[in-house]
């Protein structure tokens, strides 16, 4: 796990830079205008191999934080879940269109080879080569997304109990996407290109901030006594 003191010195020199380029508007609002000059910046090639996994990987973990912000409908009431929940949903969309637009730019597949192989190809994914269970959909496909009996228990979940695994798991779920910016800045060379760096900074610092919020929440949600005889969920507690 990275050092937090890194992260948040990352997270402030991000501050300090002013806000990213590609601001969405809210719903309906058009995206800022943006100068001619960084508009050529935006179609610019000079990116890694490393830029275009991480994008390619970040679009699928993304997908899967939308996908438990639909969960919310119908299984909680929680205003405080509701009201998070739909700005991770929207700024994560507008996050995806990000990416594969900067793909579709540059010619790269919009989909990485190597996680269309991931089920049934014997683990070659180097995240889990070596994890305890036998059945693949207790691995979760990259660091920091749910497994799919995770999304499972969360689909079956409501009220308290759901709150605590969405809060639970998109925290794990916001880490891990740390964690990948983090992989990608060991690349030389890596995040040079003028999107790039203020994507992988903007993510940082909207993530950090959302992962306390959360924690926040998580903190006050009222303690449920019959949860207490129940065995442990598969979820990490992460303390910082």
């Amino acid at each position: 796990m990275i050092a937090v003191s890194t992260l948040l010195a990352l997270a402030m020199a991000v501050a300090a830079d002013g806000p990213p380029i590609l601001q969405p508007g809210a719903p309906g609002e058009p995206t800022r205008e943006i100068t001619a000059e960084r508009s050529r910046a935006l179609s610019q090639t000079r990116h890694t191999a490393a830029d275009t996994r991480f994008m390619q990987h970040m679009i699928v973990h993304h997908q899967q934080a939308v996908d438990m912000v639909a969960l919310i409908e119908g299984r909680t009431s929680n205003a405080s879940i509701i009201a998070i929940g739909g700005r991770i949903a929207r700024s994560q969309d507008d996050e995806i269109a990000l990416m594969r637009d900067w793909l579709m730019r540059r010619g790269e597949a919009l989909e990485a080879d190597d996680l269309h192989e991931h089920h049934g190809a014997g683990g070659h994914d180097h995240h889990h080569a070596h994890h305890a269970s036998d059945d693949p959909d207790d691995v979760p496909l990259m660091t920091g997304m749910l497994s799919v009996n995770q999304m499972r228990a969360l689909a079956a979940a409501e009220g308290a109990e759901f709150d605590r695994l969405f809060l639970e798991g998109m925290i794990h779920h916001h880490e891990g996407a740390l964690i990948m910016v983090d992989e990608l800045l060991e690349h030389p060379g890596a995040a040079e290109d003028i999107i790039m760096s203020d994507f992988t900074g903007h993510i940082v610092a909207d993530q950090m901030a959302e992962i306390l919020r959360m924690q926040n929440l998580l903190r006050d949600l009222p303690p449920a006594e019959e949860r207490e005889a129940e065995p442990h969920s598969h979820h990490h507690h992460h303390h910082h």
